[in-house]
């Protein structure tokens, strides 16, 4: 009606006031509209995954270990300014951390054995260091606890106990990156349980999608499923990666839930092809299982493969990698902005 329209930072509060579920139950009003009015009937389902990368920067060891000293330091010197010089004393060792970050940065863009031995001297001493700003961080939250460190002000000392949360949480952290970092510098072992890849987004996951440019990518598996129109009907983010096999009869099942139909045709790519899956889908009652089989030794699974119907398919399922691209471009599904799994949740349900 003309009037002043909401600024951004109210916007960004409604954002955060809507959480994943409630977009995800709008998302599903909107299908339901879509197949009322009859702009999609379900005759046709395809579905591919991507990744959507968490905000953070490259993963090192040494810069995992930086970061973690950093934060650490930051917060002792927020409980020093509240609580004053009783109890341990701040001793900040940030800028030797950095320095040897630095150093490690540069020696391992070198080569050959007596660099090799550098590096490993350079990151004994980050550990070093490392574990007593994480020792000088122990002491601290336990004189919070005791009451050593404190303030005479109520919300100070709220502010105080705030800030040991942050040291309690961050601390199992850092220890974690120590322990990964131990065992691959000095162990060869690159598999360490419990990996982290970031201290501030710790469920980031390492996913390889097998692509040239980025062979690694940093971050979440979203699922996004269509129908006929471009309609995407459901999507889904995983807490924990899954092989593309293993969600495709789920979403079967879950396009019927939405649409109260199974879909004649169903297209993906190779990698949701397996056996199972296909006597399973006919099983529920879709006709044509449109899903190639790179690896097949059978002739009648080639023929199959060669027919019309089935190369029709395989065209109308590359529409999947255009609806990936548009929704990475122009709808912020290259990096979530948001924190933690639940905003992750939240950015993929707004950008669909």
């Amino acid at each position: 009606g003309g009037a002043k329209p909401p600024d951004a930072k109210t916007m960004g509060r409604w954002g955060l006031a809507v959480d994943a579920d409630t977009i995800k139950q709008i998302h599903d009003r909107m299908v339901q509209i879509a197949q009322q009015q009859g702009v999609m009937q379900g005759r046709r389902m395809r579905v591919d995954t991507t990744v959507v990368e968490t905000n953070i920067h490259h993963p090192t060891d040494s810069t995992l270990l930086g970061d973690g000293v950093r934060v650490l330091i930051r917060t002792m010197k927020q409980i020093t300014k509240i609580a004053g010089a009783v109890g341990t004393k701040l001793r900040d060792r940030s800028r030797s951390v950095k320095l040897r970050v630095l150093n490690i940065a540069r020696v391992a863009r070198s080569k050959g054995l007596v660099c090799q031995d550098r590096l490993k001297q350079h990151y004994r001493g980050l550990l070093d260091a490392t574990s007593r700003v994480v020792g000088q961080a122990k002491r601290f939250s336990e004189e919070i606890a005791r009451g050593v460190k404190r303030s005479r002000s109520v919300l100070r000392q709220l502010a105080l106990e705030g800030l040991r949360r942050q040291i309690d949480e961050m601390m199992p952290r850092v220890k974690q990156v120590m322990k990964q970092t131990r065992a691959r510098i000095f162990r060869g072992n690159t598999r360490s349980e419990g990996k982290l890849l970031s201290l501030f987004e710790p469920s980031t996951e390492v996913i390889r999608k097998g692509k040239a440019g980025k062979p690694n990518e940093f971050g979440k598996m979203v699922k996004l499923q269509e129908a006929e129109n471009q309609i995407v009907v459901d999507y889904e983010t995983y807490a924990r990666r899954p092989n593309d096999s293993d969600i495709l009869i789920a979403s079967i099942e879950r396009h019927q839930a939405l649409l109260g139909r199974t879909p004649r045709l169903v297209a993906a790519d190779a990698a949701f092809y397996s056996n199972k899956n296909d006597a399973a889908a006919k099983a529920k009652g879709v006709k044509r299982v449109c899903i190639p089989n790179r690896s097949t030794k059978s002739p009648e699974r080639r023929r199959e493969q060669k027919k019309r119907w089935f190369r029709n398919g395989q065209k109308w399922r590359t529409g999947c990698e255009g609806r990936i691209s548009v929704i990475k471009r122009r709808h912020g599904l290259t990096r979530c902005r948001y924190k933690g799994e639940s905003g992750m949740k939240r950015w993929v349900g707004l950008g669909v």
